[in-house]
């Protein structure tokens, strides 16, 4: 059976509204992080396996967990900077969502003080 609820105070409501329009413009986000690797090869004689090595790239990698398992995947570097892009975007949807879950603690408490 649902419940009507009694209207928020304004300043809840208000937070509350400005984290729906923060959800409602979400774009593609990411969870992780991109690296810049240098790595030796497996050639003798290589100049990164001279003293001082030259390692080869920089070649770079995007990883996350998913299921609680590191999932990494190369990423051009044309494609670095909208990688970026996607974390940060992934990163403000966290805090988001921290911030929705948040609120939802202060409206249920709101309402079992004011039934």
């Amino acid at each position: 059976m649902k419940q009507t609820l009694k209207p928020l105070p304004r300043r809840l409501q208000s937070r509350l509204d400005r984290c729906k329009r923060e959800l409602a413009e979400a774009q593609i986000g990411l969870l992780g992080s991109v690296t810049e690797r240098f790595m030796t090869c497996s050639t003798s004689g290589c100049h990164c396996r001279a003293t001082p090595p030259q390692l080869h790239g920089p070649y770079y990698q995007w990883t996350t967990k998913i299921d609680g398992k590191t999932k990494t995947l190369r990423v051009g570097p044309e494609e670095i900077e909208q990688f970026r892009a996607w974390i940060a975007e992934g990163r403000r949807l966290e805090r988001c969502v921290q911030e929705w879950r948040k609120l939802s603690l202060e409206v249920i408490q709101w309402h079992r003080d004011h039934e």
